[in-house]
């Protein structure tokens, strides 16, 4: 745990079970316990990151305020929210993810070229009015 050195699998069970880690194994950080108690709380929220309806709630606000808007301008938005520890591919991915669920579930579509992508909010049709 101590500077970014890999642990091994016994001990981080062992610390998992004392409740002084958490996240999965291989990627381990140390618990909200230890960081209040160490007083670095901050650094443990931007390592955990937020709960995914957080950066699905980011994207929908960026696409309603803004939008359409491109892959660019969702990552401005989105990058730096997401925790320090992922890798900038790692977080390129998630960004992915997230955009392709919003767009399965039918809350956005993708407008314009492959290119040049530009994402949009689906507005609901109001009810009472068939058009």
């Amino acid at each position: 745990m101590q500077k970014k050195q890999p642990i091994e699998r016994e001990d981080y069970l062992r610390l998992k079970s004392a409740g002084l880690v958490e996240g999965r194994y291989p990627s381990v950080m140390v618990s909200a316990r230890v960081a209040r108690a160490t007083g670095d709380v901050g650094r443990h929220i931007r390592e955990r990151g937020f709960n995914k309806q957080y950066y699905v709630d980011l994207i929908l606000a960026l696409l309603q305020e803004h939008g359409p808007v491109g892959r660019k301008e969702v990552d401005e938005v989105l990058v730096p929210k997401l925790p320090d520890r992922m890798s900038n591919e790692q977080k390129r991915i998630k960004t992915h993810n997230l955009l392709s669920e919003l767009r399965r579930s039918g809350r956005i579509v993708k407008e314009g070229t492959r290119a040049e992508p530009r994402w949009v909010v689906v507005r609901p049709v109001p009810k009472g009015n068939p058009l």
